[in-house]
């Protein structure tokens, strides 16, 4: 890793402590919190925070199994959610969403970047990967950028496993 890098990384930690209980709220169409402090807008728990050191904590409510009963996964987050007390709610403050600064390059997330839309691809600017909407990684990539598929290809861009979108 080069010192470039070193030195970012070292200035989003001493951010992220400072900013600290700002970032409270989780965003909004957030389904659960990664370890690392990330948001995910998995459907599902499973595999949610690979690479993030696994769920810190669940939002979503998990589906029901064919057996009517709610998964364990929604047992334990009510279970939870009840032995929270009082006074560990009332130190969270609530953040408003245009109070939260806008994530950097460097943070990881598996929530989609703004921008993209229709005729527009996501290009994953290390790899020179792009993927296409709708797919998994659309927007999701550490390092990326919108453009179309044409531009993407101009710039070197092949598509994600030769699946050209269309």
């Amino acid at each position: 890793m080069n010192a470039k890098k070193i030195l970012a990384s070292i200035i989003v930690t001493v951010g992220m402590a400072a900013v600290g209980t700002a970032w409270a709220q989780a965003p909004a169409g957030s389904t659960g919190e990664c370890k690392d402090n990330t948001y995910t807008s998995a459907t599902s728990k499973r595999g949610a925070c690979k690479g993030h050191g696994g769920v810190k904590e669940w939002y979503a409510a998990e589906k029901e199994t064919k057996s009517g009963k709610s998964s364990t996964a929604e047992s334990k987050a009510k279970t939870e959610t009840k032995t929270e007390t009082p006074a560990a709610t009332a130190a969270t403050p609530a953040a408003t969403p245009a109070a939260k600064p806008a994530p950097t390059k460097t943070a990881t997330s598996t929530m989609a970047a703004p921008g993209g839309g229709a005729g527009k691809v996501w290009v994953n600017t290390s790899t020179h990967v792009y993927h296409c909407q709708g797919t998994k990684w659309y927007g999701k990539t550490k390092e990326g950028e919108y453009m179309t598929e044409a531009e993407a290809k101009a710039k070197g861009a092949h598509a994600d496993h030769g699946k050209a979108c269309g």
